[in-house]
């Protein structure tokens, strides 16, 4: 996966690094804005921190809005933990307030601009290179595998065979996301002929997870056991629930951290199918 989607581990909390160093670059920004905004006995930080929370709500009612079929209940769409977000909606909302205010507020025009363009500055310093390293995805990993039946396997060697798309999910029967995500995986196994779905057990015995499967009624193609968790920690993937996305030619287009919804598994689908289309 890109550098900027693999996980990092913080104590307990284990996030995206693209997220940690777009949090970073806020930080940065709000400390530039309160600095100057105390020098100049304006509220920058105050203005620069709602324009920043109008952008993650404008980011959220557009991917909901975009997908809002793909969600049962009005509950849903306040879960953020699904990640749905449309990024480009918050910078235009964001950008807008911003703009508005330093129309209507002259005075707070300066430490605005110069914040934002710090906080620019330093997501491009610290994510520009890493987005830089790689402009195609890696490939799929050849790891040794174990399939439920003792068997040694490897993705490749044993989906060489399959055409199509490949989503490939790292799970454990511990993990809450990780089972709260499962029966939406399981059902889009079946309802999407044209993508091979592809479970990698994370570290639990045989037993453990046949009985997770007994328990929760769930049938599984393609489910193998990554015993000693190198698969995941091949692609760079600390934490789970994740979910890798390839090609036909098995190239990495798209990384989803954390649990899974209907909307956000049909967005990284769409993603999919567009980077499989000529």
């Amino acid at each position: 996966m890109s550098p900027l989607d693999r996980s990092l581990a913080i104590g307990p909390l284990v996030l995206p690094l693209g997220l940690l160093l777009l949090m970073l670059a806020c930080a940065v920004a709000l400390g530039v804005a309160t600095r100057l905004g105390r020098r100049r006995q304006v509220a920058a930080a105050d203005r620069l921190f709602n324009g920043l929370l109008l952008a993650v709500v404008a980011a959220r009612v557009a991917f909901v809005f975009r997908y809002r079929d793909s969600y049962a209940s009005f509950l849903g769409w306040l879960d953020i933990r699904d990640g749905g977000f449309e990024p480009l909606a918050g910078l235009a909302a964001g950008l807008g307030y911003w703009a508005w205010r330093s129309w209507r507020h002259p005075v707070e025009r300066r430490p605005l601009a110069i914040a934002l363009l710090a906080g620019l500055v330093t997501w491009s310093l610290t994510a520009g290179p890493l987005a830089l390293i790689a402009e195609r995805g890696p490939m799929l990993p050849d790891t040794p595998l174990a399939g439920l039946d003792g068997s040694r396997v490897t993705l490749p060697d044993r989906l060489e065979s399959t055409e199509g798309p490949l989503v490939v999910n790292l799970w454990a029967s511990w993990c809450p996301p990780c089972r709260r995500e499962m029966p939406l995986l399981a059902r889009a196994q079946q309802q999407h002929d044209d993508v091979t779905f592809v479970f990698l057990n994370q570290g639990e015995s045989l037993a453990t997870i046949n009985g997770f499967l007994k328990r929760e009624s769930l049938t599984l193609d393609h489910l193998y056991r990554d015993p000693h968790r190198a698969f995941g920690k091949t692609v760079g993937a600390v934490g789970i629930p994740t979910t890798l996305y390839y090609d036909a030619s098995d190239q990495l287009v798209d990384t989803h951290f954390g649990e899974l919804s209907r909307a956000t598994l049909s967005r990284s689908l769409e993603r999919l199918r567009r980077a499989a289309s000529p």
